[in-house]
């Protein structure tokens, strides 16, 4: 659209095409790193269920030595070369947190650049005028790129990619042991933090990933994920085979199961569908199939690996089953089917007659997608399921049942952990601001505009200079007294002492200027003051 000659326009063309089929294969190769979920993993024997991590926005390199100079020398009349360490170093610091290490030191560097952009924003963007400098970064599902001039979108890139760094560690964490189980729980529960205080606080963004539909899918996976090892950790908490034990085993599955499931629905919405990679919602579909059957599996165990109780354990077991079930079984009353071993064993068979129909649908679905069939340790962990309530069916299966088993009802989804939302807390990370020579930023902001510095000379009189000061860092010209020696070369609006006699007093305290001025001599002493 810029130009009429043909010759350009064909070349541009050319580069456009060009870049559009670099970028397909961008998207093809992130559509497999975003599902070879297997790369994050942890090197364990055990065998626990991959998790879903994302990758990061990638970013292009941003020049800002120009930029910054030309408004420094614009806003705030200083010369803009005397700061070229500190852009350079901002600039280092960008450079740096486009490849942040998977671990603590990461997330530190890119909270660190974060907190940083909080400075930058208030000293180099007013309200109303464009630094001139685009922003540009890489949708981290789909790899199309994005630009803005608006700081709002480089914050918000970077917060997205604490969040995903976060689900990078959560799924490299040994779940196999408690203190793993732990980590990965805090890490996905900061991931979903870092989305919804995302969701909550940046709209508008330009690219996808971070519309709010999709950060709502995320905010749900992640909840999901802890859900799923709070149960990892239930299992390995309650080794005992105790009836009650199972119950909650058993519920807590179906808890896992009823929030992958609505994270599918989440998945499968109209401007959702389009960009999750295919491996992800087939992922949280078998999961939410195979949690489904696993709760079917505990319930069966319950019924027919677990004595019959007592007359002193029967209350607690009947108050825990009375609430177990979504709707009652049907035959004789709960106090006769729990002391009942054949009553047990015919719901345990309908239980499990349930959890093997749900193992071989979670099998269905995994044969569906190409990556998750590549993937062993899925197709490990759902076939082991499926034998192992084979193998209790037909143990429990007598030859001569001639009762059609029935059908087993659903179980009550309940969890003793809630998973929490854990907002990024951005104080841990202590930064000072790099551009803080400029002044207090009170005063020597963006928004804020001033007159040129104005230098006066001043001679001592007999009740000293003529003015009064107040306030600190910069100090106030508070009053000017009439007929002192200040009235006569000093206006009546408000000044700030920014120079005394040549020294830098922008940050300088009220006790530190009267000092300066009391100690000079009958030469008099020079000033440089800005108002706004």
């Amino acid at each position: 659209r810029a130009t009429s000659n043909h010759k350009v326009k064909e070349t541009v063309a050319l580069e456009l095409s060009y870049v559009n089929s670099n970028l397909q294969l961008l998207k093809e190769e992130l559509e497999e790193l975003n599902s070879s979920v297997d790369v994050y993993q942890n090197d364990s024997e055990s065998i626990s269920v991959p998790m879903i991590p994302l990758g990061l926005k990638e970013t292009k390199e941003l020049d800002l030595l120009v930029p910054l100079k030309d408004f420094i020398s614009e806003h705030y009349g200083a010369e803009g070369i005397l700061f070229e360490k500190e852009i350079k170093e901002f600039m280092e610091l960008r450079q740096a947190m486009r490849t942040p290490s998977r671990n603590e030191a990461g997330l530190e560097l890119l909270m660190e650049y974060y907190n940083q952009l909080y400075f930058l924003d208030s000293r180099f963007f007013p309200p109303t005028k464009s630094l001139g400098v685009f922003f540009h970064w890489y949708d981290s599902l789909t790899g199309v790129p994005s630009q803005q001039r608006a700081l709002a979108f480089e914050k918000g890139s970077v917060l997205f990619n604490i969040g995903a760094l976060h689900t990078q560690i959560g799924a490299r964490q040994d779940r196999a042991s408690l203190p793993g189980l732990n980590q990965a729980i805090d890490a996905f529960q900061k991931a979903a933090g870092a989305f919804n205080y995302l969701k909550e606080n940046f709209s508008n963004a330009p690219s996808l990933d971070m519309s709010a539909a999709s950060l709502n899918m995320l905010v749900r996976l992640m909840v999901a994920q802890v859900q799923e090892c709070v149960f990892e950790k239930m299992t390995l908490l309650r080794a005992q085979h105790d009836f009650l034990t199972q119950l909650q085993l058993a519920q807590e599955a179906a808890r896992v199961a009823d929030v992958y499931s609505l994270v599918h629905q989440t998945m499968t919405q109209a401007h959702v569908k389009d960009y999750v990679p295919f491996s992800w919602t087939t992922m949280v579909h078998v999961k939410s199939e195979h949690f489904k059957a696993l709760s079917h599996y505990f319930a069966a165990i319950a019924l027919c690996d677990c004595p019959v109780p007592s007359d002193a354990e029967l209350p607690e077991q009947e108050k825990a089953f009375i609430q177990f079930h979504v709707t009652m079984p049907e035959g004789p009353s709960l106090r006769v089917l729990l002391q009942d071993p054949e009553e047990r064993r015919k719901l345990g068979k309908a239980h499990l007659k349930k959890a093997i129909m749900k193992h071989e649908e979670a099998m269905r679905i995994h044969g569906l997608c190409k990556i998750l069939r590549k993937m062993d340790i899925l197709q490990e962990v759902l076939s082991f399921a499926h034998k192992r309530s084979l193998s209790k069916y037909s143990e429990i299966d007598h030859e001569e049942d001639f009762f059609e088993t029935g059908d087993a009802p659903d179980i009550h989804p309940k969890t003793h952990q809630k998973p929490e939302i854990k907002s990024p807390n951005f104080s841990q990370v202590k930064v000072t601001d790099l551009f803080h020579r400029l002044g207090p930023l009170s005063v020597f902001s963006a928004k804020n505009k001033w007159y040129p510095v104005r230098r006066v000379h001043l001679m001592r009189g007999e009740n000293g200079f003529g003015f009064t000061l107040r306030g600190d860092s910069p100090v106030l010209i508070a009053g000017v007294i009439p007929g002192g020696c200040a009235s006569v070369s000093t206006p009546g609006s408000s000044y700030y002492i920014i120079s005394v006699n040549g020294k830098d007093c922008k940050w300088s305290k009220h006790a530190e200027v009267v000092q300066l001025l009391k100690s000079t001599g009958e030469e008099g002493v020079e000033i440089g003051v800005i108002t706004l």
